[in-house]
């Protein structure tokens, strides 16, 4: 069966919605609802297809748009590859020019249905925050760090992992437990470094994996988030062959913890990333304010140690 290559749109409000549209009469599954899009023509790339789509089917002419996602899914009639883009700018208002339904929905919270099965990964991905903390309460002190952290959740922190290696389990297992009591207000999710068992036994939301980890795994832990450390374009598919929740990819920059590390480069991160399964968050020697240039080139968002805090 040949492969149908399609180009989807995540339109994102300011307000975190995203738009949603019902498939018309007289196509396959007709009445679903799906991220709107359509086919690329012969020769077309997918950047100018979802541009072209989001004109003839709503009426919105394209202003910021970044890759993101790529999806394969295999439904009766046909074997279906979507590439994802994100849309953040756009001029005009929807109008369904094939008559068919939209909405505006707010990640996690969808209320309508039934919605394509191929969009179950690109849901996941629209809960997860754009910036990941990546605590460094070793080098400033716990008290410190915990203030840190405090104000980092107030500055919209969405997700944090408990990287201290050198650690006893007992001063880690404080820390969590410190760091689980600050973040339950804000709804932002804990993950510990490299631990499944503890991290299930300790409460956390889920587990980082190391890329050793990755490489010896064979399945993903059951109700946990899981994020991988990678280092390769291999990395990548590997993590989302497993079908892992994100990948951290680094480092773009040269970084002081790894002053031996070659960085691979804001070209190097886009080639990685191309056609990735789930996202991917770029990693070392960046700042929060990397953040549309990290998405310009593919990334999911940013990943922090020095910066988040």
């Amino acid at each position: 069966m040949a492969v149908v290559r399609v180009a989807a749109a995540v339109i994102l409000r300011a307000d975190g919605q995203v738009l949603l549209a019902q498939r018309p009469e007289g196509k396959p599954y007709a009445g679903y609802w799906e991220f709107p899009g359509g086919k690329l023509e012969a020769g077309e790339s997918p950047r100018d297809a979802l541009v072209r789509e989001l004109h003839e089917e709503l009426g919105l002419t394209v202003r910021e748009a970044s890759p993101w996602l790529t999806q394969r899914y295999t439904y009766p009639h046909a074997d279906v590859e979507l590439d994802f883009f994100r849309v953040f700018a756009w001029s005009g208002e929807p109008v369904g020019h094939d008559g068919q339904a939209f909405r505006w929905q707010t990640p996690g919270r969808f209320d309508v249905s039934p919605l394509l099965p191929a969009n179950t990964m690109v849901l996941r991905a629209l809960e997860l925050p754009t910036v990941y903390g990546i605590t460094r309460a070793a080098v400033v002190g716990t008290a410190a760090f915990l203030l840190r952290a405090r104000a980092a959740l107030d500055r919209g922190l969405g997700m944090i992992e408990v990287r201290e290696r050198a650690w006893a389990p007992e001063a880690l297992r404080a820390l969590v437990d410190a760091l689980q009591e600050l973040a339950a207000p804000y709804g932002a999710r804990i993950l510990l470094h490299g631990d499944d068992a503890l991290a299930r036994a300790w409460g956390c939301a889920g587990v980082h994996w190391t890329a050793a980890q990755l490489a010896a795994a064979t399945v993903r832990p059951a109700g946990l988030l899981v994020g991988a450390s990678c280092r390769s374009a291999d990395d990548i598919a590997r993590a989302g062959a497993l079908g892992l929740d994100f990948a951290v990819l680094g480092p773009v920059r040269s970084t002081p913890s790894h002053p031996d590390a070659v960085p691979i480069g804001w070209d190097g991160f886009a080639r990685a990333v191309a056609a990735t399964p789930l996202p991917v968050l770029a990693l070392g020697g960046l700042a929060r304010s990397d953040l549309p240039l990290a998405i310009s080139h593919g990334a999911h968002g940013v990943a922090l140690r020095r910066g988040a805090w």
